[in-house]
């Protein structure tokens, strides 16, 4: 089993940034590929970051691309999703995922989940 937390929510203005922070606890040890998803009030929840076990291999989002950087330091089992040049679509609860062996961006292939953080960018 492998527990997530999440943190580094909060409430900001466009164009600022954020670091969110994934903390893992549990069978940690074997460096599990991990993503980032958030939902928006009304919509389901979609892909934001993924991260391969050994940090070598990312993935992103066209609508984050180049704005959002995914990063981890497994000697403290943490995911990190920095958020730059933030968007008020970029509002939603941001949650962090992981799985013993799939690296992608379906959301159902990924067996373990966080409770979640809230982003909020006004205008």
């Amino acid at each position: 089993q492998v527990q997530l937390e999440e943190s580094g929510g909060g409430l900001v203005q466009t164009g600022d940034s954020l670091r969110l922070s994934c903390a893992a606890s549990g069978r940690t040890s074997l460096n599990y590929p991990m993503g980032w998803f958030r939902q928006a009030p009304g919509k389901e929840r979609e892909f934001v970051a993924a991260i391969a076990g050994s940090g070598g291999s990312t993935l992103y989002a066209d609508s984050v691309k180049g704005r959002f950087s995914i990063s981890r330091d497994n000697a403290k089992n943490t995911v990190y999703l920095q958020m730059n040049s933030l968007k008020p679509e970029d509002t939603a609860v941001y949650y962090c995922a992981a799985d013993t062996s799939y690296y992608g961006t379906n959301l159902r292939e990924y067996d373990y989940w966080g409770q979640g953080t809230q982003v909020t960018v006004s205008s």
